[in-house]
């Protein structure tokens, strides 16, 4: 990985802005806008949460601190996006047809919505998601997105990290009970009264100063990191509701 591109040059776009799309994208997108905010509204009241920690020093169901940078599978966003409903959390989303849909959806659950991607919008993205964290706002990264492969990180997060000062963690949300799509991120949408167990990882900041080998050690980090927690919540999920992962209670 290279260190130049960490450098976030300003945009001659807005990063929060959208494409535009023809009349049937435009019918579609509030189609399938509507129809995923309800079956988030609906279903997501039904889901049973507990949030654990690596860092055994935070209590269970500690939810995330402000600022700070977070990352996550694509697959994870509808039980996300309940779980931190109205925490004016800023995520990065594809300027694309599909991450379109996803930053409308979200946005109703009052999140905002930085519209760019590794593939389209890279810069503007970055400099959005660098504004949000600069005012103490927390910034979540679907981090294998917008088209994978499937657990793969990006290097978003690591960038980001270096230039605001802010540290990172990652984070996964299991399912006991889901519908699992045949997409390329295999997306959950859970079964009602499923539970969901989030596993989020110790937090890391990367320096100021830091060079090409040690941005490259920070990205191999979080890939870690993203692995280990994607191993654990799914291995623990079904204890949800027991001592050890009391439900969250909101």
């Amino acid at each position: 990985m290279s260190s130049s591109p960490v450098s976030i040059e300003p945009a001659r776009q807005s990063a929060t802005e959208s494409r535009t799309f023809t009349l049937r994208e435009k019918f579609l997108l509030w189609i399938i806008c509507w129809a995923g905010y309800l079956a988030i509204a609906l279903i997501g009241r039904t889901l049973r949460y507990s949030i654990s920690w690596e860092d055994e020093s935070i209590p269970v169901n500690t939810l995330f601190a402000k600022p700070g940078i977070y990352s996550f599978w694509h697959r994870c966003v509808f039980p996300a996006a309940w779980m931190w409903k109205k925490l004016g959390i800023a995520v990065m989303v594809s300027r694309s047809f599909d991450g379109e849909y996803i930053a409308r959806v979200i946005e109703k659950f009052a999140f905002v919505a930085v519209r760019g991607s590794s593939s389209r919008g890279g810069a503007e993205a970055l400099l959005g998601m660098k504004a949000q964290v600069e005012q103490g706002a927390a910034a979540a990264f679907t981090i294998d997105g917008p088209r994978g492969p499937k657990y793969v990180a990006k290097p978003g997060p690591v960038r980001l990290s270096k230039v605001t000062g802010v540290p990172m963690a990652a984070f996964y949300v299991a399912l006991s009970d889901a519908w699992v799509l045949r997409t390329w991120d295999e997306f959950m949408i859970p079964k009602p009264f499923a539970k969901a167990l989030v596993r989020v990882s110790p937090k890391v900041q990367v320096p100021a100063d830091a060079d090409e080998t040690q941005m490259t050690d920070y990205h191999a980090q979080l890939q870690a990191a993203l692995d280990r927690v994607t191993k654990f919540a799914e291995e623990n999920v079904a204890r949800v509701g027991s001592k050890e992962f009391p439900e969250l209670r909101r």
